[in-house]
């Protein structure tokens, strides 16, 4: 058997900060031969990142390292003994990596042709000429369209999916013996996910590389790892063949990721969760528990089985939210876009209606436009009868009350500067909702209980919780006014399978209880499938395709929602292990 280009013996790694140390890997071990594809699965703070920067030294200061490193075949090196100009001529070049985000990874003020050429220039020694042409060559072979153009773009004028394909570009740019690809498809819609994905394999197959791919979802790399390792806690608990790992696992943790995905998973049914396998610190395991009465948010999928009495909560009329393009000469719009076109539907009392579609398709201003967050150009919004489109600002600034949003990124909607028990307290205050702040303090304290939250964590800040703590505060926050009707923007995309699991159940057991109408945005048509009980299908600002949840997501017409369900990571393996 040919010697493994990547070897990691024993490697542990520790953090001391202010003279207390936390360990973030625990001697773990692995292999990586020239052409294979190994898969490194776990959730948030499971050491996956942690062991792929060591690899290139690009830790902080503050990290103790043990252990080796080689690579090559020939004569291994140990990259933890090169010294600082030597790894510097290995990064990016002999290694490459791939991170999670590729806004912040590119630099904004820099074109993406000047970013690819320059990581060119400076390991090939070319001139800028050829620089040039094999950039060009490059956007090409990861099907970037109109790579001439390309070259002279900046970063915010392409989606995510394409700056994910400049920064392969990148890493693909000096042939690189290892890739190393962080999360690389995290919150992306899930047909360019399985693109990206068809891609990085393709790259592997062709130049014979050895990859890395890190991520929390066993569902991503279903389809193109030949090996995996789970992660948790700093600890690989299981290694193996993907086809091992997948259809007989081990470790219950490994058990625990791939039950508690939608996918494959029966409709009404509560999702399992990490705990529900394994109390790894207890060091006993557990098998899941299904409770009898298990909250769902779904009605019933037949619509002559609903009651008679149902009640139409919103009704969109003939919607239209156009953008100015291109002016002319006198700086009057020309052209517009017409981010929504001509959307008609209606939400009943009790109904959780998803939203699906790719980035750009128009679901997320329609969602805004509800709230009235962005004026409609026409068209009409009902709300409970009220049209919201002509209501004066003060009535509207009334009805806000009983329409609520729990926005994508739950960092971004908390101020960092106010307690989150504030933040919860805020709308309280504003609407003037229980008589003194002693009541609504208490309201608060309640709602935090109610969200899987301790009452203690009252006058923590934002950065002090996981980013799906913050998720359950941005919900706690939305029903504090107890409204009728939320709108859920991608509120799950990019959390941990498992965390996304425990969030959809608390959005059960809070329907169970509240009572609330919903829509729920998302570009994932298994979450959607699980947790509502009818679905749109957006495509370009139209609604191509609507019917209950089974529906559309067993029996799709459109040629679109097809292409949709056929994306999703996994399916068929999940598929079969639930059934």
């Amino acid at each position: 058997m040919n010697a493994p280009l990547l070897s990691i013996k024993n490697l542990s790694i520790q953090f001391n900060n202010d003279g207390t140390s936390s360990t973030a890997v625990s001697n773990n071990s692995f292999d990586v031969a020239a052409g294979e594809l190994v898969a490194i699965v776990g959730e948030s703070g499971s050491g996956k990142s942690v062991t792929a920067l060591s690899i290139l030294q690009l830790l902080p200061k503050q990290a103790v390292i043990n252990g080796e490193i080689l690579f090559g075949q020939d004569e291994p090196v140990d990259l933890f003994k090169l010294s600082h100009k030597k790894i510097n001529s290995i990064r990016g070049n002999k290694i490459a990596m791939i991170f999670q985000e590729p806004m912040t990874s590119l630099n904004p003020v820099f074109t993406c042709g000047y970013q690819v050429m320059e990581a060119i220039q400076l390991h090939q020694k070319v001139n800028k000429e050829t620089a040039k042409q094999k950039t060009i060559e490059l956007f090409e072979k990861v099907k970037l369209p109109e790579p001439e153009n390309l070259l002279t773009r900046y970063p915010h004028e392409l989606s995510g999916g394409q700056k994910q394909r400049v920064m392969i570009a990148m890493a693909m740019s000096c042939n690189p013996a290892i890739l190393i690809a962080d999360e690389p498809t995290t919150a992306l819609d899930v047909t360019v996910q399985k693109t990206i994905l068809e891609l990085i394999k393709s790259l592997q197959e062709q130049n014979n590389m050895g990859v890395i791919f890190i991520t929390h979802d066993l569902g991503v790399v279903a389809d193109i790892a030949d090996k995996i390792l789970v992660m948790h806690k700093g600890e690989i608990v299981e290694q193996g063949l993907t086809k091992d790992i997948l259809h007989a696992p081990q470790h219950p943790y490994t058990k625990a990721l791939l039950a508690c995905r939608p996918a494959g998973q029966p409709k009404g049914k509560r999702l399992p969760v990490v705990s529900d396998f394994i109390n790894l610190e207890a060091g006993k395991t557990e098998k899941p528990t299904e409770p009898e009465d298990s909250p769902t948010l779904n009605t019933p999928q037949d619509p002559s089985e609903k009651p008679e009495t149902q009640n139409t909560v919103l009704e969109i009329k003939n919607l239209h939210v156009h953008f100015p393009g291109k002016k002319n000469l006198f700086g009057k719009a020309s052209t517009f876009f017409k981010a929504v076109d001509d959307v008609s539907f209606t939400v009943q009392q009790g109904d959780i209606v998803g939203l699906v579609g790719e980035s750009g398709c128009g679901k997320t201003t329609l969602g805004r436009s509800i709230l009235q967050l962005i004026k409609p150009t026409s068209g009409k919004i009902l709300l409970n009868g009220k049209d919201l489109t002509q209501t004066s600002k003060e009535v509207l600034r009334n009805m806000r009350k009983d329409l609520q949003i729990v926005f994508q990124d739950p960092y971004g909607s908390l101020n960092p500067r106010i307690t989150i028990g504030d933040a919860i307290l805020e709308p309280l205050k504003v609407h003037s909702v229980l008589s003194n702040n002693k009541q609504r303090k208490e309201k608060v304290m309640e709602l935090l209980e109610k969200v899987s939250l301790d009452t203690s964590h009252f006058n923590r800040y934002p950065h002090q919780f996981s980013g799906g703590q913050r998720q359950r505060i941005c919900i706690a926050r939305a029903l504090a006014l107890n409204p009728s009707f939320l709108i859920f923007d991608e509120s799950v995309s990019a959390l941990d399978v498992s965390v996304q699991a425990q969030v959809l159940n608390l959005l059960n057991d809070l329907k169970k209880e509240f009572g609330f109408t919903a829509i729920f945005i998302s570009h994932d048509l298994s979450v959607v499938h699980y947790i509502c009980n009818r679905i749109l299908v957006m495509y370009k600002g139209k609604i191509v395709e609507e019917g209950t949840a089974d529906q559309v997501y067993h029996h799709p017409k459109n040629e679109y929602t097809q292409n949709l369900v056929n994306a999703i990571p996994g399916k068929t393996v999940y598929n079969v292990l639930h059934s």
